[in-house]
């Protein structure tokens, strides 16, 4: 049976991250992809320009749509920035029996705001009760527990435990923008803390690159495969795909990573 997976996002008109890259990346691991589309976008390379949500009920059609027809496998939920959406979402996760691979999108790589501040409660309160995995950054981890952001690993690992005791049943903690020569992250299911760290890669070409990690993550749970072993192997479909990023020549600015690097010749 092929294995489907659907990603809840928004729609980057750039191409490199949101909806457009969970695609690519289910795609690229052989996983069939439905969407939610939660919000749209003007960006590229760049930054974001403009931003309109999509309504609550509209997101909620969609995922009645989906998942009334198709046998979705894992669900992976980016970019919502509206508490009314976040309600919706997590409502039709409850209805369907689904938990989600949470990527707390909350600031572009650009730099710019992409969650409201009265959506960060919402989204802590809704959906990571409902998380089978959360997929946070350094920063968005701090924001979510309140803390600092963390500064070595001991840190992150407290914060993967605050993290934990919103009800998600795991946590992987991202480190790549610790200083080093190792971007680290930290996997915390509740009982065993399991350190993926990987080298550093020197490139502007990483749009797009908690998407496509958590995407992947999702992939692999669309294929059976435990989540321990989904995270790892995730990780280094990445680490892959930002190695080969400077293959493509894409806008002006912080390019995507190169999700069909297996395939494309230069």
């Amino acid at each position: 049976m092929t294995a489907i997976a659907l990603s809840i996002a928004g729609s980057d008109s750039g191409g490199g991250a949101g909806i457009q890259a969970d695609l690519k990346t289910f795609s690229a691991l052989g996983v069939y992809g439905a969407s939610v589309i939660t919000a749209i976008t003007a960006q590229n390379t760049r930054g974001v320009t403009a931003v309109e949500d999509v309504s609550a009920e509209i997101a909620s059609a969609q995922m009645d749509a989906v998942f009334s027809d198709l046998d979705v496998k894992a669900v992976k939920i980016g970019m919502v920035s509206r508490r009314e959406t976040i309600a919706a979402i997590a409502d039709g996760l409850r209805r369907f029996g689904k938990r989600a691979v949470v990527d707390p999108v909350m600031v572009a790589t650009s730099g710019d705001a992409l969650l409201r501040p009265d959506a960060v409660a919402a989204l802590i309160e809704e959906l990571l009760p409902l998380a089978l995995v959360v997929t946070p950054n350094l920063a968005e981890a701090a924001l979510m527990t309140g803390r600092a952001i963390a500064g070595d690993e001991a840190e992150m690992a407290r914060q993967a435990e605050a993290i934990m005791r919103t009800g998600a049943h795991a946590v992987l903690v991202k480190g790549g923008h610790l200083k080093g020569q190792e971007a680290t992250d930290l996997f915390f299911d509740g009982d065993t803390l399991v350190r993926l760290p990987a080298g550093r890669i020197e490139t502007r070409n990483d749009h797009g690159t908690g998407c496509t990690l958590s995407a992947a993550i999702a992939a692999g749970l669309a294929k059976g495969v435990p989540l321990i072993e989904a995270v790892s192997a995730a990780k280094a479909y990445l680490h892959a795909a930002i190695s080969a990023a400077d293959r493509l020549e894409i806008g002006q600015g912080r390019g995507p990573v190169h999700h069909f690097h297996r395939w494309w010749k230069d």
